[in-house]
């Protein structure tokens, strides 16, 4: 592995390192990529639970990350998280309790702040870029589970700017469409793990077609990541028996409010445009 700053995000040497890693360590890098806050106020055991694993492990996996054991990991994620959100990490601190309406609301919020709170700002003027360049070709590829949402951001970004395509349907379908992508194309991929094996070899194809790669998931280490030109990674924790798409519908908000505020202009122009078809049509009710 590369030798990283002091400075060096734990995400950023965790991808670095992801390659080199066992499949027990990987287990390990996951919790601490999804539930820093497990790792900045639990201990060497109740990581080591978290991941299905060993207290060994746990130390090891810091150790061959180049911090100083797991005391080392967790000063430094809790150096991050004293940067990121406080709220949340006091939350995460107490107990969960109350009543299921009381819980959802306090799961939801927690993930809009995780993931907006957490979201580089690189990455994220990186991907408003990409989304509201409008000579290039849009695609919108999207998992089973996470196709609604992938469906509003085409649509949404659809009245923004030319070119926004879905890419969805049969397997045989997708990969018919994909290979009619151009170098330059932009393809949003997006899923939440456990990852759908066909939009896995998706990804993998558009980017052997030369499309640049917007990847949306919940985990640094997804391979939706791997070769992404920005990955942006979303909170989906769950009060409920399924992952939430909370987090994902605000990062989408962002976003598309990020290309508006990017092609004010343009984009002015667009919507008075549509306005007035939409009025001398009806197909809008007012009230």
């Amino acid at each position: 592995m590369r030798e990283m700053s002091v400075t060096t995000p734990v995400l950023e040497v965790i991808r670095a390192a992801a390659g080199q890693l066992s499949p027990s360590e990987r287990r390990v890098a996951e919790v601490v990529a999804r539930d820093p806050e497990a790792v900045a106020f639990g201990t060497v055991a109740e990581v080591a639970k978290k991941a299905g694993t060993s207290g060994p492990t746990v130390v090891r996996l810091a150790d061959r990350l180049g911090y100083a054991g797991f005391v080392g990991l967790q000063a430094r994620v809790r150096d991050e998280l004293a940067h990121r959100l406080r709220p949340a990490v006091q939350r995460i601190r107490s107990q969960p309790g109350g009543p299921l309406v009381e819980r959802v609301l306090e799961a939801e919020l927690d993930n809009v702040r995780r993931t907006l709170g957490a979201l580089d700002d690189g990455r994220f003027e990186r991907a408003v870029e990409l989304l509201g360049d409008a000579d290039r070709r849009l695609w919108v590829l999207a998992s089973e589970q996470t196709r609604a949402l992938g469906l509003q951001l085409a649509n949404e970004l659809a009245l923004l700017r030319d070119g926004v395509g879905v890419l969805g349907g049969s397997e045989f379908g997708v990969v018919t469409r994909l290979a009619a992508l151009s170098k330059g194309d932009v393809v949003v991929v997006i899923d939440l793990r456990r990852h759908e094996r066909w939009l896995v070899s998706a990804a993998a194809l558009a980017a052997r077609r030369g499309a640049t790669r917007i990847a949306v998931t919940d985990s640094e280490l997804s391979p939706l990541c791997d070769g992404a030109a920005c990955a942006l990674v979303v909170s989906a924790a769950a009060a409920g028996p399924f992952d939430s798409q909370v987090g994902m519908l605000a990062l989408f908000n962002a976003l598309v409010g990020g290309v508006a505020a990017r092609h004010r202009r343009r984009v002015a122009r667009r919507i008075e445009a549509l306005e007035r078809i939409w009025g001398e049509s009806g197909v809008l009710l007012e009230g």
